[in-house]
């Protein structure tokens, strides 16, 4: 048995002790709503829902959100394929089994399915013929109902300790089932159709992943192409929704040389050893990457039960020490010298500790293929996995059809023994969709087309002025790139690039002849800005409006800065660019400059032509759209506080959007200060009613549309029971009473569509669907008001449509109503000159959220790098309040502007 860590100032005695892995808790529940009608679909993949009022849910069936009130009609029909299969219904009764195996919460979820299929295949086969499914947590569903007589109830002991090919803590483990009831066909169905993969493959909630693709992207890491599966109510008929994903796994083999291969320093042996030199910043690194790994021992009469990293030892084997039972000391490489007959080859080097506090050398260990890695990919790999995880449509639809022979349904005992039939053989299924007409944009005085119309989700801006350019007294540009690397010349080259742009989209510039100044970025950035502003002022008497500050690469940290001092401390408006696009930059790219500089000088873009969105811009209902969203730290950063952000627009165009940002418990996806937030951004949209646009009679919205990001189904009610309620009070407070529509919109789903056609009117020059492509019919919800729109035209890979879903419509909008809406808050983005793939105010939330670090003062103590530790719930109680108390608000000169864009 090898060595033991003890409590601090005990000493370490070899001896017994175990310790399973901590599990992490189970999944999201099922799909909602009940099982779906009997009957409807035609035969073959071809299937076309009513329309009429049959295909409506009746006035008995229960909805989370609201009912759907019928299925929208505008636009152009097209037929388009999707990544969903048909499946016929089992007809029985099947029984649900509580699950109890010791707490299947403290084991991990592999580890309970190879429980539960050594009990059917080996312990009790005559109670379990035909075999039950298992979720890996609580849930066992059997076809017939179990002999367990008149308790309903069976205890059985299962022991894996004689089977050397199975990770197992050799615990005994009960498995009783209390209660036999109908259930909810759809998770049932989801356990089936994911039990035969989840048997063979690493899995991961829903998806789980083969090494038939696969790709090494250094640093220790290797993609793995995975399948997506998910069983889902539909119109008239049960679907199962299958997509390719991708898993980053730990490469397999050596520990050793893993470590050396994310250090970056493969082959170097010695490198592992604190006595070489390993700083101790690396080592802690290192051990964030390596923890709750599993890895095998090679030395031989150990138990070849994988042990799961929980740290690294701060010291070589060598220079560890611990006490035997008979009083005496020994070194761990002294401990390994005996049971392997020979010395170590690098006794200097670290170990590993394991669960049970066993201390084992690095070189001694192996990791078994097939570990997926749930911590953050390092920023660097995010290129090699969009490269890996990026498919063109057709290439996407062929891998999801041939993923088929690997779910292996037709093979499936688990899918046959539940009267289930999985249609493959007919392929994927096509649908009926719509391209919408998209809405003509304005543009200001003096352009050549004063309205355009996209075309799919794309327009330019030659010879066009902004609908309300800004004007730029005085300004100052600071370069913090070298200046051998940045000189004079590429800075006088850039400033001339952007006041041709600057003349070409109409902002007004009384100043050609900026002040430029060179800045070392390892300074205070906060007191260069302040110098050189304040030298602006010594010079013109007048203070900068802009600052446009050049960053060399990698200056993100000077970013943050930059921005802290701009949004927060004085309240000026900010750009950076980084120095690399500067050189030769093309008009093109200062034309993008602008998009962003106008509106965080107050002025506005373009806006949604009033006749083309007579919804959003009725003057006798004016309209507030919200977005709201919710940012979670990173996996493993524990103590890390989310972020809340809500925006709305103040202007009766819908084109101009203020924000407001909040800190709040990490991982609590309803927002907190809604209530507050609700109330800030409704009285700023009536001030601006009242002071900007010189509105006269009630300056209070008619209408309430808030759009919400990042809510999963399972959390739909909180929002109703919590958020609507917060927005109430907020209105109430103002004595205001608007209508009110909830829609959250959602991209991480795994539907797709893909064209059935190659024509122009059939797809993009990306091989995607139109922008503007509508789903509200054969894959969306039985009961509920939901639908699928592709709003922007693709670029890379298969476009991912957004999902809508209705939970509280106070305004009563009709299907085409919502959905032209929705499709027309896509061209407002003002960054672009495309539609966006989500409505703008919910794009914007999402944004304000990333930047909520820069509320953070940067020379303060808020640490928001990757060396965060774990901390208990008292210690992050205590990290909640100091996020709370280091969160500076947005300087009041920022308040009513795009500061985020």
């Amino acid at each position: 048995m090898p060595p033991r860590t003890a409590a601090p100032g005990q000493t370490r005695e070899t001896g017994g002790g175990g310790g399973g892995r901590g599990g992490r808790g189970g999944g999201r529940g099922g799909p909602r709503g009940g099982p779906p009608p009997r009957g409807g679909p035609t035969r073959g993949g071809a299937v076309h829902a009513p329309t009429g009022p049959a295909a409506l849910p009746g006035s008995h069936v229960q909805a989370v959100g609201v009912k759907r009130p019928g299925y929208g009609t505008a636009g152009r029909a097209v037929t388009v394929y999707s990544n969903f299969f048909k499946i016929s219904l089992p007809e029985s009764v099947i029984h649900h089994y509580d699950v109890i195996s010791p707490d299947e919460k403290v084991l991990p979820a592999r580890l309970n399915m190879d429980l539960i299929h050594h009990l059917q295949t080996i312990d009790a086969v005559d109670v379990f013929t035909p075999r039950a499914v298992y979720d890996g947590r609580k849930n066992l569903f059997a076809p017939r109902e179990l002999p367990f007589g008149p308790q309903n109830s069976q205890e059985f002991d299962v022991c894996l300790s004689d089977d050397p090919n199975r990770g197992s803590p050799g615990e005994n483990t009960g498995g009783r089932g209390p209660k036999v009831y109908k259930i909810r066909l759809t998770k049932a169905l989801n356990v089936v159709v994911r039990m035969e993969p989840t048997m063979k493959y690493p899995f991961n909630v829903r998806s789980f992943f083969t090494d038939r693709e696969t790709k090494d992207i250094g640093s220790g890491l290797v993609l793995w192409r995975g399948y997506f599966q998910s069983v889902r109510p539909a119109i008239g008929q049960l679907l199962v929704n299958v997509d390719i994903s991708t898993g980053t796994m730990y490469k397999s083999g050596a520990l050793m040389d893993i470590c050396l291969e994310f250090l970056g320093r493969p082959g170097q042996h010695a490198l592992l050893s604190p006595r070489s030199g390993l700083p101790d910043r690396e080592r802690i690194r290192l051990q964030r990457f390596i923890s709750g790994i599993r890895v095998k021992t090679t030395y031989a009469g150990e138990n070849k039960t994988p042990r799961v990293v929980k740290k690294l030892s701060s010291a070589g084997a060598a220079d560890l020490s611990f006490t035997l039972r008979d009083g005496t000391s020994r070194t761990v490489a002294q401990y390994f010298q005996t049971i392997l007959n020979r010395p170590l080859r690098f006794p200097n080097n670290l170990c590993i500790e394991v669960g049970s506090g066993a201390l084992i050398p690095v070189e001694l260990c192996t990791v078994p293929p097939g570990q997926i890695m749930r911590k953050q990919v390092p920023p660097e790999k995010t290129k090699d996995v969009l490269e890996f995880a990026t498919k063109r449509p057709e290439h996407r639809l062929a891998s999801i059809t041939n993923g088929l022979s690997v779910l292996q349904y037709g093979q499936s005992e688990y899918v046959r023994q539940f009267g289930m039939h999985v249609e493959d053989t007919t392929g994927p299924l096509t649908v009926t969709a719509r391209v919408l007409q998209p809405p003509k944009l304005k543009y200001g005085p003096g352009s050549a087309q004063p309205t355009i119309t996209p075309s799919n989700g794309a327009w330019n801006m030659i010879d066009k002025r902004f609908f309300r350019p800004a004007s730029i007294d005085r300004w100052i540009v600071v370069v913090y790139e070298r200046q051998q690397r940045f000189n004079p010349q590429a800075a006088q080259d850039m400033i001339d690039g952007m006041l041709r742009s600057f003349k070409d989209v109409g902002i007004r510039i009384t100043d050609d002849k900026p002040m430029v100044t060179w800045q070392n970025g390892q300074g205070r950035i906060a007191d260069q800005l302040r110098a050189a502003g304040a030298e602006c002022f010594a010079r013109t008497k007048q203070r900068p409006q802009l600052i446009v500050v050049v960053l060399p690469e990698n200056g993100n940290d000077i970013y943050t800065a930059v921005k802290h001092f701009g949004d927060i401390v004085v309240g000026v408006a900010t750009q950076c660019l980084k120095s690399q696009k500067c050189f030769r930059a093309k008009p093109q790219y200062y034309a993008n400059v602008c998009l962003k500089v106008n509106v965080k000088l107050g002025g506005i873009n373009t806006i949604p032509d009033p006749q083309s969105v007579s919804v959003l811009t009725d003057p006798r209902n004016p309209t507030i759209v919200m977005g709201a969203d919710v940012i979670h730290p990173a996996p493993g950063s524990d103590g890390r506080p989310s972020f809340t952000a809500l925006v709305g627009n103040v202007d009766s165009d819908t084109a101009k959007y203020i924000a407001t940002s909040r800190v709040q418990a990490s991982r609590v996806e309803i927002i907190e200060d809604l209530q507050d937030m609700a109330k800030h951004v409704l009285s700023m949209y009536m001030k601006y009613r009242q002071y900007a646009e010189k509105k006269t009679g009630n300056l209070a919205p008619a209408r309430l549309i808030f759009y919400r990001d990042g809510v999963s189904e399972g959390q739909f009610k909180q929002v109703l029971d919590n958020e609507l309620k917060a927005i109430k009070e907020a209105c109430a407070e103002l004595k205001i009473n608007p209508k009110i529509t909830i829609i959250v919109v959602a991209k991480r789903h795994h539907v797709r569509f893909f064209p059935s056609g190659s024509g122009p009117g059939e797809q993009d020059k990306s091989g995607n669907c139109l922008a503007g492509t509508v789903v509200d019919q054969v894959v969306a919800h039985p009961t509920e008001f939901d639908w699928y729109l592709q709003s922007h035209g693709g670029l890379l890979g298969t476009s991912r449509p957004a999902h809508y879903n209705v939970l509280y419509d106070e305004n009563e909008f009709s299907a085409d109503g919502l959905q032209s809406l929705s499709f027309a808050l896509c061209h407002v983005y003002a960054r672009s000159t495309r539609s966006v793939s989500i409505p703008a105010p919910v794009y914007y939330a999402d944004i304000v959220c990333s930047r909520a670090k820069n509320h953070y003062d940067p020379q303060g103590n808020v640490d928001f790098s990757d060396s965060a530790t774990q901390l208990d719930s008292t210690q992050a109680e205590g990290a909640l309040e100091a996020y709370k108390r280091g969160f500076k608000p947005l300087h009041v000169n920022m308040q009513s502007l795009m500061y985020f864009s």
